[in-house]
């Protein structure tokens, strides 16, 4: 498989997309993930933000929630998969690039996440686009597994 980041797209998720946003979650997470009744909802709500990066139409490689509340500058990037396959290809910086520039242009400051502490590379995705540790939450993950808290400024 070439480089995804040779012909990666990122866009809004529209409710025909369902199915596959469904199919990557459970190629990309094995316990914490979002049901098919939670993207539907996500999918229709003002408050949410659901993106995809794709190399075509119909073959996500990646895909982001991010979370905003009325009268808030603070956005949460609730959730952000990458295709296995496709990990360290560029695909999580390009859904990061388009989650901040989503959030600046709703009026966000401040972008927040929570990451699993035994997840090292996406820690490192996290912090080399400038995410900054500012917490921990013990037993935060449905598995028992803490989650370290990041924020980023954006500018």
């Amino acid at each position: 498989m070439p480089p995804a980041s040779a012909s990666l797209r990122v866009r809004r998720a529209a409710a025909s997309d369902l199915d596959e946003l469904v199919a990557l979650e459970l190629r990309s997470f094995s316990s914490d993930l979002l049901s098919r009744a939670q993207y539907r909802r996500h999918l229709d709500s003002d408050s949410a933000l659901v993106l995809v990066a794709s190399a075509n139409h119909h073959l996500f490689l990646g895909s982001a929630v991010l979370f905003f509340r009325k009268r808030s500058t603070v956005a949460r990037l609730y959730s952000l998969a990458t295709a296995p396959e496709t990990r360290g290809q560029g695909v999580g910086a390009a859904l990061l690039a388009a989650v901040a520039d989503a959030a600046r242009r709703r009026g966000a400051r401040i972008l927040k996440l929570e990451v699993r502490t035994d997840n090292a590379a996406a820690i490192r995705l996290y912090e080399r686009h400038g995410f900054r540790r500012s917490g921990l939450y013990a037993h935060y993950y449905e598995d028992g597994a803490d989650a370290w808290r990041y924020e980023q400024t954006l500018g």
